[in-house]
């Protein structure tokens, strides 16, 4: 199994009322990153959405350029980069630079978006989202292979095409597809990448794992990562209830976007849990060893800086999380 990687995502959500410019939270995030990363946090992950009132993170890549120039260590990565709205050479080139300046610190994780209105802003119907998800997928990792190609798709015609600047990293940044469904699931088998699972572990985990076995690969050899947030105090009462409204909040923006799509988690049973680990050092280390051990998630992020809540007010709980917590779990689970 993959060396366990445990870090922080950011949405850069700011609600409007919260009084803090948006140039503020981003100069605030880029020292907080720059803190981690000497603290030894692995992993900066990324979420993107679109027209969002509160400035949710649309572009990715120029966020994690100024990290990492200013970085050493963490890898930078996406649950999710929404494929449908990135034009996969584009895209390919900007990872390309990305890949140089991070000196190969990059991932890339992504998913096929659900949400009506971003479909409309972006100008194409939501019927698209499957075609353009596959042969995105199918265009990158023909890019990823550093060589000359030609592709000929319902969505996408290129001729004589190859990226450059080369990439840091053999066959190009690791690709993690997503997915809530038996489908996309099957998705991320079929075109052999990590994997992000989301919402019911016998629509989205179990069938990855099968299909896996069944074409003879063995699940322990990928890498599955997970956005989990993650909350160290001794005064849980005290601590949880600003974080308890934050999360009311954030969550509210994706029931919206199921509500208008007409999709979600919706049916009952055991899901791939992304519901908050908290407690004590102590509890919190044991909580994650037993999820780790459940899903075999080699890859968790903390969301540093839920919507509304300040760097200063989580700075408390992450350095007791990359001091305390990380070292015991990786010493256990070796």
């Amino acid at each position: 199994m993959p060396e366990l990687r445990i870090g922080v995502c950011y949405d850069f959500r700011n609600p409007p009322d919260s009084g803090v410019k948006n140039e503020t939270l981003y100069a605030q995030i880029l020292e907080q990153v720059k803190w981690l990363d000497e603290l030894g946090a692995d992993l900066v992950w990324f979420t993107e959405h679109h027209f969002v009132e509160d400035g949710y993170l649309p572009s990715w890549i120029p966020v994690a350029s100024a990290m990492a120039s200013i970085t050493t260590r963490v890898r930078f990565g996406t649950d999710i980069c929404l494929m449908p709205f990135n034009h996969p050479i584009r895209l390919a080139e900007d990872l390309a630079v990305l890949d140089n300046i991070s000196g190969g610190r990059v991932d890339l994780g992504i998913g096929m978006g659900y949400a009506p209105h971003e479909f409309r802003g972006f100008g194409f119907p939501i019927a698209r989202r499957v075609s353009l998800m596959n042969e995105g997928i199918e265009v990158l990792q023909r890019c990823f292979t550093g060589e000359r190609f030609s592709y000929h798709g319902n969505r996408y015609q290129f001729s004589d095409v190859r990226i450059e600047p080369g990439y840091v990293q053999e066959n190009g940044p690791p690709l993690w597809i997503a997915a809530m469904s038996e489908a996309g699931a099957k998705r991320a088998a079929h075109y052999d990448t990590n994997f992000l699972p989301q919402g019911l572990k016998a629509k989205s985990f179990d069938p990855w794992v099968k299909e896996l076995k069944d074409t003879g690969r063995d699940p322990d050899n990928y890498r599955v990562g997970i956005i989990r947030s993650i909350l160290v105090t001794d005064d849980l009462t005290a601590d949880w209830l600003p974080i308890r409204e934050s999360e009311r909040y954030r969550m509210k923006l994706y029931q919206r976007f199921f509500e208008e799509s007409g999709e979600g988690f919706g049916e009952e049973g055991e899901a791939v849990p992304q519901t908050w680990i908290k407690g004590t050092a102590k509890e919190c280390t044991d909580q994650i060893i037993e999820f780790v051990k459940k899903f075999g998630i080699t890859d968790i992020v903390s969301m540093a800086v839920p919507p509304g809540l300040s760097v200063e007010q989580m700075a408390p709980s992450l350095e007791r999380l990359f001091r305390d917590v990380v070292p015991q779990v990786k010493e256990s689970l070796s």
